[in-house]
C-alpha cells in the first residue's frame, strides 16, 4: 500500500473578519487574520503535506473590505497564501469586471467550474486545478451557489449552471476527463450551503472519485463532518474565529482516503502566536480608516440588538422605520441579512454605520394592491423560509403581520391598525438586490410589481440615508413590538 498523509486546512465565509476580538470573559483574543495566519504557519512548519483552501465569500462584511472594494482583502489573502480558493456569491458584490480584476490580483488560483460566457459557452474562470504534492495529484473543482445569479441577473452575457443536477454533470465531466491521469484525491470547493452539499454528494457517481466536499454559504458550525455517498462534507462556520482541519491518509493504489480525522480548531491567542507582519499590514489599513471613520454621529438611549436574522429585531425595526419615514412608504422591506452586526450603540460612529450596513444599495418604491401585499407576506413569513438560506425581512412601525406555522397561512396583516384590503393601493420599498430577485425572495414578479405604476428609485445610497439620520437624532431607541408574529 502506497499511502501519503495530508493535512487540509479550510476556511469559508470569512467576510472580511480581519481583526481579533476579546473573548467573552476577557483574558485572551479570538479570531482575526493575524492569529489565523499564525496557526496556518504553525501547521505548515509541523506537517509535511499541508493544503490550505478557502470556499468562497472572502469579501464583504468589514469596513476594510468595503472601503477598498475587496482589493485590501485580496492583498491580505495573499499573505495567507491559500493553495486554492473558490468563488462565493459575495465575490460578485462589486460587479463582474471588478471580480475579474480581483482574480488577477490574487497570487493564488481562484477556481469555478460553472460560471460561463453565454454566447461562447466559455468558462469565466479556471474551473479546476490539479496540485502535485509529494508525488500525489490532488484535483480541486469549484462550484458556486445558484444565488450567484442574484448579482448577475442584469448581465445578459454571464450565466451559470444553476441546478444541482447540472452542477453534478459538470463535476462528472471534469472527473471523467482526468480519471486516467491517476488523480489520487478529488476535492470539491463549493459555496452552495450544507443541505445542498449533501444533495450534491448523493448525486455523484462513485466512479468519479470525489472524496471531499469543503463547503460554505450556510455558515454551518459542525461537530463532525457529514458522510454522504462515502464523501466527507465539512464547513468551518463563518469568519476567522475557527478553521477546519482534516488529517487524512490517501492510498495511491485505490485513489481514496483510508484514514481521516477532522476538527474545528479555535483560533485563540491562548495557543497561537499571531503573524506580526500580517498584523502590521492590517493595522496600516486600520489606521487610515480610523482617521476617516471615527467620527461620532450620535448617542443612542441604549445598545440595540440584531441577534437573529429570522425574527423581528430592535435594529431591524429602527432601520425599516428610518427608510419608511424618509420615503413616505406604507411598508419598507429591509433584508435581515443586510444588517451585518448583532449590536449597535449606545455610541454610534460613522465606522459603525459602515460596518453594520456595508451595502450602498439603492432603494425603490413600488405601488401594489393589497392582494399583492398579502401574497408577499405569505411568501416571506413561511416557516421553510426562516433558515440560514432563506431571505427574511424587517418591517416598519404600523405594520403588523401574524403567521400560523401549523396551517402554513398568513392569519392577518394590518397597516396603521387597518386590515389590508385586496383592492387598496399600498406603497412599498425594496432594496436593489431584492428588486432584482423579487420572484425568488418575495414570491412576486417584477411585472406584477410594476403593473400599477413604474418603480421609482427614492434613495440613491441607503448608507448615506443612515449616516444623515444618525447625525441629526439623539437618544434613539427601539424595542421588539410584535410587528412580525409567528405562532
Amino acid at each position: 500500500m502506497n499511502t501519503k498523509r495530508f493535512t487540509i486546512l479550510h476556511s469559508n465565509d470569512m467576510h472580511g473578519d480581519f481583526l481579533a476580538e476579546v473573548a467573552e470573559g476577557g483574558g485572551h483574543m479570538i479570531g482575526g487574520i493575524s492569529l489565523l495566519s499564525g496557526y496556518i504557519n504553525q501547521v505548515r512548519s509541523e506537517e509535511k503535506n499541508v493544503i490550505y483552501t478557502i470556499s468562497g465569500d472572502m469579501v464583504q462584511g468589514s469596513i476594510i473590505d468595503s472601503e477598498y472594494k475587496g482589493i485590501s482583502t485580496i492583498e491580505i489573502m495573499n499573505y495567507l497564501a491559500p493553495d486554492v480558493a473558490s468563488l462565493g456569491n459575495h465575490e460578485l458584490d462589486y460587479g463582474l469586471p471588478h471580480l475579474l480584476f480581483l482574480e488577477k490580483m490574487a497570487n493564488f488560483p481562484i477556481i469555478n467550474a460553472n460560471l460561463y460566457i453565454k454566447k461562447y459557452n466559455k468558462r469565466l474562470l479556471m474551473p479546476y486545478i490539479i496540485l502535485p504534492i509529494d508525488g500525489f495529484d490532488v484535483l480541486f473543482i469549484g462550484i458556486v451557489t445558484e444565488t450567484v445569479l442574484d448579482s448577475l441577473k442584469l448581465d445578459n452575457h454571464i450565466g451559470t449552471f444553476i441546478t444541482l443536477e447540472e452542477a453534478s454533470a459538470e463535476i462528472g465531466k471534469i472527473c471523467d476527463a482526468y480519471k486516467n491521469d491517476d488523480i489520487d484525491l478529488t476535492v470539491l470547493l463549493t459555496h452552495i450551503g450544507l443541505d445542498s452539499d449533501k444533495e450534491l454528494a448523493a448525486m455523484l457517481k462513485p466512479e468519479w472519485g470525489v472524496d471531499l466536499i469543503l463547503g460554505g454559504h450556510s455558515h454551518s458550525y459542525m461537530d463532525q463532518p457529514e458522510v454522504v455517498n462515502d464523501i466527507l462534507i465539512a464547513q468551518a462556520a463563518v469568519g476567522s474565529d475557527q478553521i477546519g482541519r482534516f488529517d487524512i491518509v490517501v492510498d495511491d493504489d485505490t485513489n481514496s482516503i483510508v484514514n481521516w480525522k477532522w476538527q474545528l480548531v479555535p483560533i485563540t491567542s491562548d495557543t497561537i502566536e499571531p503573524d506580526m507582519e500580517l498584523h502590521d499590514f492590517i493595522e496600516s489599513y486600520q489606521n487610515i480608516l480610523d482617521a476617516k471613520y471615527n467620527t461620532l454621529l450620535c448617542r443612542m438611549a441604549r445598545t440595540l440588538t440584531h441577534p437573529d436574522r429570522e425574527v423581528e429585531t430592535e435594529i431591524g425595526n429602527l432601520f425599516s422605520d428610518i427608510f419608511a419615514e424618509n420615503t413616505g412608504l406604507d411598508v419598507a422591506f429591509i433584508g435581515s441579512g443586510s444588517i451585518r452586526q448583532k449590536e449597535l450603540g449606545p455610541i454610534v460612529t460613522l465606522r459603525d454605520i459602515k460596518q453594520i450596513f456595508p451595502f450602498e444599495d439603492t432603494f425603490s418604491r413600488f405601488s401594489v394592491t393589497g392582494e399583492q401585499l398579502l401574497k408577499i407576506f405569505s411568501h416571506i413569513m413561511r416557516k421553510s423560509n426562516r433558515n440560514s438560506e432563506g431571505e427574511c425581512y424587517q418591517v416598519n412601525q404600523g405594520v403588523s403581520a401574524v403567521y400560523d406555522d401549523a396551517s402554513a397561512k398568513l392569519v392577518s396583516l394590518t397597516i396603521g391598525e387597518k386590515p389590508v384590503e385586496n383592492d387598496q393601493i399600498y406603497k412599498i420599498g425594496l432594496q436593489e438586490y431584492h428588486v432584482i430577485n423579487c420572484e425568488k425572495n418575495l414570491g412576486i414578479s417584477i411585472d406584477e410589481l410594476t403593473q400599477i405604476a413604474p418603480s421609482r428609485v427614492v434613495v440613491a445610497s441607503m448608507q448615506a440615508v443612515l449616516d444623515e439620520y444618525f447625525r441629526h437624532h439623539q437618544a434613539i431607541n427601539r424595542t421588539v413590538e410584535g410587528r412580525l408574529v409567528y405562532r
